[in-house]
């Protein structure tokens, strides 16, 4: 496995592949990794002949008082994980590499509605900060197929918007989230955590699969079920930023004839922002 930091040494190996016509897979991250990343790795190695994952702590997308100064950055430990889960090349652009004329003046990608509501509501331009960053690395990378993680879930939708909206010839596949023995989404956050945090962490994906079960058996009743598992997460001692019941397709209110449906939460313990979902048909 290599790593590289240059656009022009990225593409020059990638030229070497597809002159062996060898496919590319794409797994974007902003490194510290951890099994749900992994995961996608080995996705993208079941889609492509090739795997490049780029780990890049993206600017763009960090609001003003978020953790982009204290993001961790563990590039070491992260080439020793892509290595073993048999990981291509890794790209590890810096922000002058990525945005040469500086944030300021670089153009941006808004991708309208399902940028909209839940994390788009309380992060605003980060999806615009996603977006741009996503379409940067398609074109610097080129790629057959792009993997992303379900546990985000609007990103994911936005990024599929994007890449159907402007034509780019990527195949953008979701892949399934990874949660701990407890039921908590894995994530780089999760590390913030102290060891109390941690054993509440588990009530969020409780209070969807409450909910959901909820749905599954009838109700239809969405706006008080969404106060209802609210509620829950305020009781269990969480500061809630959302929890949302949504048409899987449109990210839009759920609406009683709807078949296919998301819900969606955010919430703090401590300062730790954390989010989660499940999907289920009808």
């Amino acid at each position: 496995m290599r790593t590289v930091h240059s656009l022009k040494e990225l593409r020059t190996i990638l030229r070497g592949y597809r002159q062996q016509e060898k496919t590319v897979g794409l797994v974007p991250t902003m490194g510290n990794l951890h099994e749900g990343h992994i995961s996608l790795v080995r996705k993208a190695a079941e889609a492509a002949d090739v795997v490049v994952t780029s780990i890049f702590v993206n600017p763009m997308q960090f609001g003003a008082n978020e953790d982009l100064d204290t993001y961790p950055r563990t590039l070491i430990d992260d080439q020793e994980m892509l290595g073993a889960a048999g990981n291509t090349l890794v790209f590890a652009p810096s922000a002058e590499e990525v945005y040469p004329d500086g944030l300021a003046r670089h153009t941006r990608v808004v991708v309208p509605e399902v940028s909209e509501g839940h994390c788009g509501a309380s992060r605003p331009g980060h999806f615009e900060g996603v977006a741009t960053v996503v379409s940067v690395l398609f074109n610097m990378i080129q790629p057959d197929f792009a993997v992303f993680g379900e546990k985000d879930f609007q990103q994911l939708a936005v990024i599929r918007k994007m890449t159907r909206d402007l034509m780019i010839p990527v195949e953008v596949i979701g892949a399934p989230t990874v949660r701990e023995e407890d039921g908590l989404a894995k994530s780089s956050r999760n590390g913030y955590l102290s060891a109390e945090e941690r054993s509440l962490a588990p009530v969020i994906y409780q209070t969807l699969q409450a909910t959901a079960a909820k749905i599954t058996g009838g109700r239809t009743d969405f706006p008080t079920l969404a106060q209802e598992a609210a509620s829950s997460l305020r009781d269990a001692g969480l500061r809630l930023d959302y929890f949302n019941i949504a048409n899987s397709e449109t990210l839009k209110p759920a609406a009683p004839e709807d078949q296919n449906i998301t819900l969606l939460v955010a919430a703090f313990l401590g300062t730790t922002r954390l989010i989660d979902n499940i999907s289920i048909s009808r």
